[in-house]
Formats: structure tokens, C-alpha cells, sequence
């Protein structure tokens, strides 16, 4: 067997070292009658070496030109030819001086050598008596300047009107032109590859007939077709003020729509640029159109459509080129059904019907499309529709589920007085969603001025983030994202049904509602998301969470899985019901990037009074999960990380009902029984000498005179001059250290320690640490809360904080003193102080 494959392949190899060789020796012998005025011209192709060339009685030369009445023998120096060597038959036709050869036009001469071979007709004829050249079946296709033929046979036609020559066009084989008119003389060229079988041109002339402008076209449409067109010359510019006409033959029970695509005008100093309509059974033919008006639609049968040109400015002409679709389909069976859209109580709004997938789709223009119609004849494959407005539409489409609605709408804050007292409804208008197409996207874009930020709150339903842990599964989702251009920040993507009531944001943002199935058409009737304008807020955003008790929720940093912007602050802000405790716990053990300006953190802090605030950075572990009985703050703040490294978050939330530890409540009884008795003293001494006190403890300056004076002359300078009143502030522990003594210690004063949070409970969330901090210090126990987690923290940071205003309030009450040094230093300490 293999035996055989090997001869089969040798004897293969010899013929076709046989064929070649028999080609190379092979010779041609070309002499065309004088009579047919035929001209041959073999030459180089372009860009070939000389390699290759022609032998003619044993001269050798690399072109060779056979005129009428010569006879040429001539062979080749290589194998194959056709790589190196290109051919033109050119044939001169007189239909001026003597007849016209009417009927089919032959390739002739025969016997020509196999290389790529280009037939050009010359046809001279009068203005006065045009030339119709006929195209045998399956007729041709016009294609665009620099398109290529599928089987690389071209037909390319150019008009000669005195000197002057026009480039009808160029086309290819299958098609639907059956017929050029054209005024004048022709020259039609036929480009044949070296391997084309094809025998005949394909085409004849027909008739001479005068018609009186540039050409005319006819367009034979059977079926359900799509054709492009353009106008001759281009792209370049249709010649000055001249006419043409495109005549296009439909079935009677067919409709035909009309597209203009691409065109462009001419800068006329007299008449006007324009198309003209021939449609028969119309009240008003012709009907004028500008070229960047809408175009008939739906016409029944066959119509005419022609290009008038005007008187160009000879400075500065311009360029009038027309590229157009036919589409012609069966009638609609829904054409005559249309649709009330009532936009004209809305605002700043656009409403876009299209096709499946536009604008990065468009149907080829083979294939069937649905058309949306503003009125019987004005169609398109996109509509557009405008605020204010009130629209009867209706559609020429077989399948209505290809069609998509596109709607945008602005909203933004003119009068701040005004703006900031409203609230917005971010719903889809009735006049959308009651139209029997799918809504694709709604899209809200709401900018604020200055100073002025963006609130969104789902009152009812409620957001849930679409997390890889939690996805949704309803039929639509809100994607949330920033538009101002300095700040990407996308927000991420929500749909109803989840635990977040509020988003704030500092910068404009775009909402994008995006349905993904028939059932928004029922939900779309709850939705309630709401927008307004609300002061300005500290960090980028923030959100506001209330989870539902029996839910785990996720949550997770903007701009996943990207990272968020270099020094961008992101707030979440948790509310836990009173008979709740929260669990809160991250997905990961460290944050993942590494900083190359700055430092990155995250906060959390319960807001209660002097609670501890827990701040942990990029190169720390993150907090283990950990109990939080009151609503709590989790603030996210980046740096700027070095390449390759993104700052992404995720945390969850999870509640469980309070436990009440009957031996956690006794010791906790019997610890205030101990504070109470020490207090009784203090604050007995306490309210017996003054109770307008400043709740602080201050250590009395050692360095001053403590002796009551006999007279106020001994001092230098007054009591409120001095500096003899002056108290360093510390902490309760520093004083009642040794009574909140612990198993394995006391209680440390903090010292420089973290900026403490100033803002009001629950509005404004933790502000990102200083440089410089101290590690964690136990807590005590707390009557309202269990035992504390038995949960390890690494690495992390709490702060005790001291109430604002408290030094001030000192130094009022010791003015008020007036230079009484005979105060005890008990005195300054109230009894809120000893239950703290």
C-alpha cells in the first residue's frame, strides 16, 4: 500500500514538472483582424522584478504590444508567467462615425495566454443618443472603491462626456443591476484572474436612447434583499450640477425602505442639492427630499430615486457623494398597529429604539431588519424620541423581540434651594415600559454643583451588591458609578431585595438600570428608588447598611476586582437592632497591597459612647470576626500602592440574639457596688462645695505658691494672668488605676494618642489614623454587653478619646475661681466620671 502512495506521488511530481516545462516551450501566437480594432498589450505587473520575460523570435524583452493586423508567436522564460506578467485587450468601438454593434460583446481574441487579463470597450458615441448596456443574468453588485470580489471578476464603468470622464461605479457578478443608461461614450472594463473560466463579458449593448442626464441605473429586487448604491465618482464629488437617476423594480406585494448612510454636500452658489422621489400613486411626484432628511419607507412597489447636483463655488466646491441601502421585505402583519408614546411631561429625557445589540451590531445589509416607524413612510432601524413630545409609532417587523429601548434621562441641581427640599424618583416612565419591546437600559445621570452631594435610598426594597458569594437573581440590576472623569469609581452593581438603604457619593453619578428578563415588566411596577441632594459628605462614599437579622450579608470595596482609586475613602455605616448583637468578620486576612505613597487602613469603630476605635494597616492583619453590640462604622481609606497591587475588600455581617450572663450581671453589680462607695465620698465633698465643676481630673501645678496670701498685692500678676491654674489632663485610669486592676494588670494610661471622633452618632464615620499610635488596651466590662470574644485581634489599634470641650470648660471654671487656691483637687471630678 505505501508502495503504491509513493508512485502515485512520484508520477503526480512528473506531470507537473511536464506542465511546467511544456509552458515555459509552449508558444502563443496572437494576430488580431484589422477590422475588429483589438490591441494587445502584455506587461510587467507592478512591483515585479524582472525575472520573467518574453521571447519574440529570439529577442528577448519584457513587454510586448500586438496592434490590429499583426501576427505575434511568442513564448516565455519562466514557468509561470502569471506572477510576473499582466494582460490588456483593449477594443475600440465607433458608434458615431458608422453602426453600433448592438447585442452581446465577445472576449476576443482566443488562444490568450493564462495570466490575469483585463478587456476594456471603448465605446464613442453622441450626447444626443445615449448608450444602454444590458447584463445577462445573475446581473451585477456595486461594491465600494478598494473592495474586492469574491471570485475576482470586476466590472468597472466610466462615462466619457467630451473630455471629461465619470466613474460610474465598479461592481461584481451577482447582484440586482440589470441595466446602464449612460449619456455618451463608455469605456467598460472586465478584470478576469489568470484561472477564471469565464468565456463570455456578461453583458451587451442594448439600444442607444437619449436620457438627457449623467446615467440611470436599474436595480431588478426579487424577494427579500438589501442592496448598497453609491453615486458615481465616489468617494470623490458627483460632477457639478448634474442628474442621475436609480430606477428600482419591486414586486407589487413587496415594500422597499430607503437609507442613507453616508454622504456628504458640496458648497452650491445656485439651485440646492437634493434627491427626488418617483413613486407611482403618489399625491405629490416628485417628492423632494434634503439628503440629511429622514427618507421614504415602506413603499409599495417600484419607485425611481435620482441625485440632483448644483452650481459649485469655484473657490471652495466641495464634494456632493451619496452611499445609500435599499431594503425591500414583505409586508408587516403589525404595520397598521401603532403605539402611543407620551413624553411630554417628562424632562431632559431621550428614548432610543433599535435593533438587538446596536450600536456595536448592525445587521448586514443582507439581512432582513425591523424598522421603526415614526409615521407610514418616515422608518428607520433607530429611532430616536425627545422629551416634550407626544409620538405615534408603529413597527415593520416580523419579530419584535429584536428590537431593544435605549433611555437616558439628566438630572441636576440648578437652584439649591430649591433642589435640596425634593426628592426624585429614579423609576422607568409607563410610556416605556407599557411599548411591547424589551427596555434594555435606563440610564439617570445626576450631576450636583458644588459643595453638593448625591444620596440614593431604596426606602422599601432596599440593595443588595452583587457579590460573587450573593448574586442576584432578579430581573434587573442598578449599575452605580461615578461621572465626574477625575474620579472612576465604579461603584458596583445592586438590585433590589438586600440590606443597603443608603448610597452617599461625593462626585455625579451614572445609574444604568439593566433588565435581563420579561418579568421587569411586573417588578417594574415596585420600584422605589429615590434620589436627592444632600450636603457634602467626608469621604468618597458611604454607604448606610440595616441587614435583616436572619441574613448573612456581604459587602465588598468599589471598583472590584480593580482596586480602589489611590487615596479613596469608602464608609459603610451598620445598624444593629437593640435586642442584636453583629458578627463581623473579612474574607481575607490582609488587605493585599503594599504602599508606595501613604498608608492604607481600615476602621471600625462601634458608635457608643467612648468606645474604642480598632485601625489596622496595609501591613497588618486584618481583625479576626469579633462581636459589635452597637451600630458601627467600617471605613476603608487606600494609599497610593505600587504597581500591580489593588486594594480590595470584602467583609460580612451576621446577627444573633443577646445572651444575658446572670455571672457576668453579678460581677458586674458587685463592681459598681465598689465604685459606688468610693464615689459617695468624692461626690458627697463634691456637691457640698461646688457642683457647676468641670467633670475633669487635673494634676495642680507644683511649682506655684500654694500659701493663701494676706494680701492680693504679693502676687505679680493676677490669678487670670498667671499660669498657676493650669491642669495636665489624663485619663480616669490614670487616677482610679489601682480600683479596675485586672488579672494580669492595671489599666496604662494612653498617651498622644489617635484624633478622636468628633462628629455626631451615627452621621459621620471614622477618620483615618495619624502616623503615630499605641497598640491595644483591654477593655472593661461593660453592664450592656456580654463577656468580651475570646477572639484574638493581631496587630490591631484602639483609642480612648476625651470629650471634646473639656479643657475649655476647665478654664472657665478656674476664671471663675477668680484666684481661690484653696480648691480641692477632688473637686474637679463629677460623678458621671466615677461611672464611666
Amino acid at each position: 500500500m505505501a508502495a503504491g502512495r509513493a508512485l502515485a506521488a512520484l508520477l503526480v511530481a512528473l506531470l507537473a514538472a511536464s506542465a511546467q516545462l511544456l509552458q515555459r516551450e509552449a508558444s502563443f501566437t496572437i494576430s488580431p483582424r484589422t477590422a475588429d480594432n483589438i490591441t494587445v498589450m502584455i506587461k510587467l505587473r507592478p512591483g515585479v522584478s524582472p525575472s520573467c520575460q518574453i521571447r519574440v523570435k529570439n529577442v528577448i524583452r519584457s513587454e510586448l504590444k500586438i496592434k490590429p493586423g499583426e501576427n505575434v508567436t511568442f513564448t516565455f522564460t519562466c514557468s509561470t508567467p502569471e506572477k510576473h506578467f499582466v494582460m490588456e485587450i483593449q477594443k475600440n468601438i465607433d458608434c458615431v462615425s458608422g453602426p453600433c454593434p448592438f447585442g452581446d460583446v465577445h472576449l476576443y481574441p482566443l488562444g490568450l495566454p493564462r495570466l490575469n487579463r483585463t478587456f476594456i470597450w471603448d465605446v464613442k458615441a453622441s450626447t444626443k443618443a445615449g448608450l444602454e448596456l444590458k447584463f445577462s443574468a445573475p446581473w451585477l453588485r456595486q461594491i465600494e472603491p478598494g473592495e474586492m470580489c469574491p471570485d475576482f471578476v470586476s466590472y468597472n464603468i466610466n462615462s466619457c462626456i467630451d473630455m471629461a470622464t465619470v466613474n460610474i461605479g465598479t461592481f461584481c457578478r451577482n447582484g440586482s443591476v440589470s441595466r446602464v443608461k449612460l449619456l455618451g461614450g463608455v469605456v467598460m472594463s472586465l478584470h478576469l484572474p489568470w484561472d477564471s473560466p469565464l468565456t463570455t463579458s456578461g453583458f451587451n449593448i442594448a439600444n442607444r436612447a437619449s436620457i438627457k442626464r449623467l446615467c440611470i441605473i436599474e436595480s431588478i429586487l426579487k424577494g427579500e434583499s438589501s442592496i448598497t448604491l453609491m453615486s458615481p465618482n465616489y468617494p470623490l464629488g458627483f460632477p457639478e450640477d448634474e442628474l442621475m437617476t436609480w430606477q428600482f423594480v419591486v414586486p407589487s406585494n413587496m415594500r422597499a425602505s430607503v437609507f442613507f448612510h453616508n454622504y456628504s454636500l458640496s458648497n452650491c452658489e445656485r439651485k440646492e442639492e437634493r434627491v427626488e422621489y418617483y413613486i407611482p400613486g403618489s399625491l405629490s411626484n416628485p417628492e423632494v427630499f434634503k439628503l440629511s432628511d429622514s427618507q421614504p419607507a415602506n413603499i409599495a412597489g417600484s419607485f425611481n430615486l435620482s441625485l440632483q447636483g448644483c452650481d459649485q463655488d469655484a473657490q471652495n466646491p466641495g464634494i456632493l457623494r451619496l452611499l445609500f441601502q435599499v431594503v425591500v421585505q414583505h409586508p408587516q402583519i403589525d404595520e397598521n398597529v401603532t403605539h402611543l408614546v407620551d413624553l411630554s411631561k417628562e424632562w431632559n429625557m431621550t428614548v432610543t429604539i433599535h435593533f438587538e445589540g446596536w450600536p456595536r451590531h448592525i445587521p448586514l445589509m443582507s439581512e432582513p431588519i425591523c424598522l421603526i416607524c415614526k409615521d407610514p413612510r418616515t422608518c428607520d432601524r433607530v429611532l430616536t424620541l425627545v422629551s416634550g413630545a407626544v409620538y405615534e409609532i408603529s413597527f415593520l417587523c416580523k419579530d419584535l423581540s429584536h428590537l431593544r429601548i435605549t433611555a437616558e434621562k439628566g438630572i441636576s441641581c440648578v437652584d439649591l434651594r430649591w433642589c435640596q427640599r425634593k426628592i426624585y424618583s429614579l423609576s422607568v416612565p409607563k410610556a416605556i415600559t407599557q411599548l411591547p419591546i424589551r427596555l434594555h437600559k435606563f440610564i439617570w445621570k445626576l450631576l450636583a454643583p458644588d459643595l453638593v452631594n448625591i444620596e440614593i435610598t431604596s426606602p422599601s426594597l432596599k440593595l443588595q451588591q452583587h457579590v460573587p458569594e450573593q448574586r442576584c437573581n432578579t430581573s434587573y440590576s442598578y449599575s452605580i458609578a461615578s461621572a465626574t472623569p477625575e474620579t472612576e469609581l465604579n461603584v458596583g452593581i445592586f438590585c433590589p431585595g438586600g440590606s443597603i438603604e443608603k448610597i452617599q457619593m461625593r462626585n455625579n453619578i451614572t445609574i444604568s438600570l439593566k433588565t435581563f428578563s420579561k418579568g421587569f415588566l411586573n417588578e417594574s411596577n415596585h420600584q422605589d428608588l429615590k434620589m436627592s441632594f444632600v450636603p457634602h459628605i467626608k469621604d468618597e462614599c458611604t454607604f448606610t447598611v440595616s441587614p435583616d437579622p436572619k441574613a448573612k450579608v456581604y459587602l465588598q470595596t468599589p471598583n472590584w476586582p480593580y482596586g480602589l482609586p489611590p487615596y479613596v475613602s469608602i464608609s459603610w455605616y451598620i445598624l444593629v437592632p437593640s435586642k442584636q448583637v453583629a458578627r463581623l468578620g473579612f474574607s481575607k486576612d490582609r488587605m493585599g497591597i503594599a504602599c508606595e505613597t501613604g498608608r492604607a487602613y481600615v476602621n471600625i469603630k462601634e458608635e457608643t459612647l467612648g468606645a474604642e476605635e480598632t485601625v489596622c494597616r496595609e501591613d497588618e492583619l486584618l481583625p479576626e470576626p469579633r462581636n459589635m453590640y452597637h451600630n458601627f462604622w467600617v471605613n476603608v481609606s487606600n494609599c497610593k500602592p505600587v504597581d500591580k497591587t489593588q486594594l480590595t475588600l470584602q467583609f460580612w455581617v451576621t446577627f444573633a440574639d443577646k445572651q444575658i450572663d446572670l455571672g457576668v450581671i453579678l460581677a458586674v453589680v458587685a463592681g459598681a457596688g465598689v465604685l459606688a462607695a468610693i464615689g459617695l465620698t468624692v461626690c458627697c465633698v463634691k456637691k457640698k462645695r461646688k457642683k457647676n465643676q468641670n467633670p475633669m481630673v487635673g494634676v495642680y501645678n507644683p511649682n506655684v505658691n500654694t500659701q493663701v496670701p494676706g494680701k492680693q498685692g504679693l502676687f505679680t500678676k493676677g490669678r487670670k494672668n498667671n499660669e498657676s491654674h493650669v491642669y495636665a489632663v489624663i485619663d480616669d485610669a490614670m487616677v482610679y488605676g489601682h480600683l479596675l486592676k485586672e488579672s494580669n494588670g492595671s489599666v496604662a494610661p494612653e498617651v498622644d494618642v489617635y484624633r478622636p471622633f468628633d462628629g455626631p452618632i451615627g452621621s459621620v464615620p471614622p477618620s483615618p489614623p495619624p502616623l503615630y499610635f499605641r497598640k491595644d488596651v483591654k477593655r472593661s466590662s461593660n453592664a450592656e454587653e456580654p463577656p468580651p470574644l475570646t477572639d484574638t485581634d493581631h496587630d490591631t489599634y484602639t483609642f480612648a478619646h476625651q470629650k471634646s470641650g473639656q479643657s475649655e470648660d476647665n478654664g472657665d471654671t478656674n476664671e471663675k475661681n477668680n484666684g481661690d487656691m484653696s480648691v480641692s483637687l477632688l473637686e474637679n471630678k463629677e460623678q458621671d466620671g466615677l461611672v464611666e
